[in-house]
This record gives C-alpha cells, structure tokens and sequence, in this order.
C-alpha cells in the first residue's frame, strides 16, 4: 500500500464489512489514519489476516464488528449481499448502538439504498449510501472517489473519516442519491470504453502505430481516463488490470434495471452490456473492463 498523508482528526471506533479487493485497503487506511478498527468478512481466514496485517480486531459477525463503533463501514458484493449483513440478529443493525452511522460502499441499488436507510431510521441508526469510483488502484492508492446520499448531518460527520481512503467524498442527494450517481458514472465508463475500442480496432486494421496515435489524440480533445489508463494495454491486449467484466454486467444490470423505473433511455449502454455478455463468452469473465476490444479482433 502506497503511503499518503491522513487528516488529523480524533480516532474513532469503526467498523469495517467486507475485506475483498477494495475493502481491505480501505479499512487498512482507516487504520493508518489511527483508527480503532474491527473488521468482518464472510471468509473470516481473510478478517485475520486483515487484523495481523494491521493490528486490528476481527469479529465473528457483523453484529459483533459494529458493536460500540460510531461508524460501520461496508463494502460486499450486492444488495443480498448488503441486506446480509446489515438485517437480522447477526447483522450490523442489532449491534449498532444508537446514533451511530452505516456507511455503505458497496455499489448497489437506489431502492436497497432508501429501504435500508428506513429502516435505519426506524431503530435510531442512520443509513449513508456511498457507493465508490477509483477501482482497486485508487482503494490502495486511498485515491477514491466517494458519491453519497442521506441527510447532510450525517453525511458531515462521516465525511472526514471517509477521506481516509478517498480523495473526494461528495453528497450528491437524498438517500439513494449516491447509487444514482454511480449508476451515471458506469454508463459514462461503458460507452467511453466501447469508443475507445472501436478506435484501436480501427487503427490496428489500417496499420496505423495506435501507441503513437494515442500519445497525439491523447492530448488534444479525445482524451480521457480510459485512454491515458488503458489504451496502450488494450493494445497489447493486456487485461489484467482491475474492474472485471461480472462486476461490471452486474452494474450496468442496476443501471438498466432503473432504467425501466424512471423512463431514462439508454440505448448504447443496453447494446455495451451485451458486448459484455460477448466477452463473458469468450471467457473474459474476469478480465478488466477494457477487454471490450477482445470483440472487434
């Protein structure tokens, strides 16, 4: 993990669910920043290498990592995912105590986003939503982007802890509002991605030095973070490099899927999900997102 220098505010006691390729260099700045922090992951092999790695706790279950924290901190696979470990006698909400904040960075529905902030509500808890852009790169590098949605007093107080991880953490509306927004950010990915293909492809079959082009194109008004990021391996046909295919099918499943809710129409981001569908065929379940030039070859 890179080093970076941490806002001084007071250590709190935290909670952190879910250890896998974002969560665990998030809740390991959470800890460099002073921290005292508890972790919980469905494998719980990894919460112990986590706490040894760290110097943290592990903890059993949900309910027991959010026991006495003032923040609970999550970052799983899904909405069943996320209602598993936040509902039941062993989920987040019972050991939560009263007044304290869950902060939820998984990336996941509107609609899971404001049920669970209700029911927060209804047991004196509250619910952020906070769903994060960045990839394993910017979770390491504590270099995140972090969109939320909830109530502006809550959102103040988590603020300066997030920023642990983060480089910018943003309330961008009502509850539900941050899911949105990632929702906004995934369909921009999807078709900057499919351009950025299609180009390469293009250039390839006219014999053209695409690592050159890219250098020239790359400064002037084409330029954007895919190109500068994965151009020049989606030449070298490279795609090991990060957000995987499933993850984002399964994004751009929600993306559609609230589609059909608010009337939005989305007719480029529904034909990249199923060039995806293709790469997902070819077996590319698990490269990065750029493998979309897999396709066109």
């Amino acid at each position: 993990m890179s080093t970076r220098t941490y806002e001084t505010i007071p250590p709190r006691r935290v909670a952190f669910l879910g250890l896998g390729v974002m969560g665990y260099p998030m809740a390991g700045h959470l800890a460099r920043a002073g921290h005292q922090v508890t972790v919980y992951n469905r494998t719980a092999a990894k919460a112990q290498a986590w706490a040894a790695e760290y110097g943290g706790t592990a903890a059993a279950t949900p309910a027991e990592a959010a026991r006495d924290c003032d923040f609970v901190f999550a970052c799983v696979g899904n909405d069943a995912d996320l209602r598993s470990v936040v509902l039941g006698p062993s989920g987040a909400f019972a050991g939560m105590k009263p007044g304290a904040v869950f902060v939820d960075h998984t990336t996941a529905s509107a609609e899971v986003a404001r049920e669970l902030y209700s029911s927060a509500k209804t047991v004196g808890l509250h619910f952020i939503d906070a769903p994060v852009s960045g990839g394993q790169a910017g979770a390491v590098n504590g270099a995140l982007t972090v969109m939320c949605g909830g109530d502006a007093d809550v959102f103040a107080v988590i603020q300066p802890v997030a920023l642990a991880f983060s480089k910018a953490v943003t309330l961008v509306g009502a509850s539900g509002a941050g899911q949105l927004a990632k929702m906004v950010n995934q369909i921009c990915i999807a078709g900057l991605v499919q351009a950025l293909s299609e180009a390469i492809a293009f250039g390839q079959k006219s014999g053209l030095d695409m690592k050159l082009v890219l250098d020239v194109i790359g400064k002037g008004a084409a330029q954007s973070w895919q190109m500068d990021n994965r151009g020049k391996t989606m030449v070298d046909d490279q795609f090991n490099f990060g957000f995987a295919v499933d993850w984002m099918r399964k994004d751009l499943g929600l993306v559609l899927d609230e589609a059909r809710r608010n009337g939005a129409r989305l007719p480029v981001t529904a034909v990249v999900d199923q060039f995806y569908a293709d790469v997902q065929a070819l077996g590319g379940q698990r490269w990065d997102t750029s493998s979309l030039i897999k396709r066109l070859r």
